[in-house]
């Protein structure tokens, strides 16, 4: 099940950002948490210069879709560090978008099989 939800927001930079997209996906150091999967959540922010903004063109911006559909599949591949995962995206987002100047992605994993009770565990990484 994949929940998605965006949020725009203006501020001295102007920032895209989507937040709370839910994924389910194999990521895990341990073959036990690999075969067994876990819920994730992925925040990610773009700046970016929307100075064209006004041309109503998508490709003077970054499309939403393509943010997305980035982020769901870099969850597809299974990985051992949530710090790849999270490159990845990061990488893909400089790659495909000139428009941004800069982004943070958050990927967040719940109930991390730790040996103890942990709500979640958190890798946050930004250009």
């Amino acid at each position: 099940m994949h929940r998605f939800a965006l949020l725009i927001k203006q501020c001295n930079e102007d920032q895209n950002s989507h937040r709370r997209s839910r994924f389910f996906a194999h990521h895990g150091y341990y073959e036990e948490e690999q075969r067994a999967g876990n819920h994730f959540i992925i925040d990610a922010e773009v700046t970016m210069d929307h100075h064209h903004a006004a041309s109503d063109e998508i490709h003077h911006t970054v499309n939403y879709e393509a943010i997305y559909q980035i982020c769901k599949q870099e969850m597809q591949q299974t990985h051992k560090l949530l710090e790849t995962v999270v490159f990845n995206i990061l990488t893909r987002f400089k790659s495909e978008f000139y428009a941004i100047s800069s982004a943070k992605v958050r990927l967040t994993k719940l109930g991390p099989q730790l040996g103890g009770p942990v709500e979640k565990s958190v890798v946050e990484m930004e250009f």
